[in-house]
């Protein structure tokens, strides 16, 4: 697995958000997460990205590594380094190993320039090369960022400013993709391009920790998902599954 979080919980004061949370995501996959309200999924992910800390329980990390030859008649495709604990590291560290937080409610800098946005992701590339190449593959996937990157943030509509949010994300080269909430507040049309977007990023080669209050959306472009409920899975199965279960259907798709 690419990550696999074990037997988390988190708890703000007397409230416990999450209780014995375990998730695990393949390399390449689209995972969806979905819960009401007040479910935990925000609190998962933060605990994640470091900027929450479990009481007990595990985040693991086990990125992929180039592919290499161990002998010419059998190539090996792909390899896992050694294991990292993520518990305990701060935010910009695990930026670092290779995820990406978008978080909800996009939290751009609105006084800066959609450009200055973009470069402030890119605090873990190394030059001038590969902030140039983060940034041409930002506007190739959101081409209307190219247009207004002279433009300060906060002047950006509701889907601009989502697209900006992930294109900031993108540039610190993720393996693995945090998105909380990407549609929130969106209308129809432009979430239809924001989760076209969300495929072609996972064609690219990321893979993507997605959650959704639009549950049918997120399960149509995921390959596996969870359920939440009060602070603890309750379901995990196909993406395709889930969508034709009778209570995830009752509870969360409106029929």
């Amino acid at each position: 697995m690419l990550l696999s979080a074990d037997n988390l919980t988190v708890s703000y004061g007397a409230i416990t958000a999450l209780r014995d949370v375990s998730v695990q995501i393949a390399p390449g996959e689209i995972v969806a997460l979905i819960g009401a309200n007040g479910a935990g999924k925000t609190t998962l992910l933060r605990t994640i990205s470091g900027l929450l800390k479990p009481s007990t329980g595990s985040v693991t990390w086990c990125p992929p590594q180039d592919p290499v030859e161990k002998n010419a008649s059998a190539p090996t495709l792909e390899y896992f380094g050694s294991t990292k604990d993520l518990v305990g590291l701060r935010p910009d560290q695990i930026v670092r190993l290779g995820i990406s937080h978008v978080p909800e409610g996009r939290q751009i800098f609105a006084d800066l320039t959609v450009r200055d946005n973009l470069l402030l992701g890119a605090f873990v590339l190394s030059g001038r090369r590969e902030i140039d190449a983060g940034l041409d593959r930002c506007f190739r996937l959101f081409p209307v960022l190219l247009e207004r990157q002279k433009q300060r943030a906060g002047t950006l509509s509701g889907g601009e400013q989502q697209m900006l949010a992930i294109a900031r994300a993108l540039m610190g080269k993720p393996r693995l993709l945090l998105l909380d909430e990407p549609s929130l507040g969106l209308a129809p049309l432009i979430v239809r391009q924001i989760f076209q977007i969300i495929r072609e990023i996972n064609r690219d080669g990321a893979t993507i920790f997605l959650v959704e209050q639009n549950a049918r959306m997120a399960l149509t472009v995921a390959h596996r998902g969870y359920v939440m409920q009060s602070g603890q899975v309750i379901l995990s199965d196909t993406a395709a599954s889930l969508l034709e279960n009778a209570e995830v259907k009752r509870a969360y798709l409106g029929g």
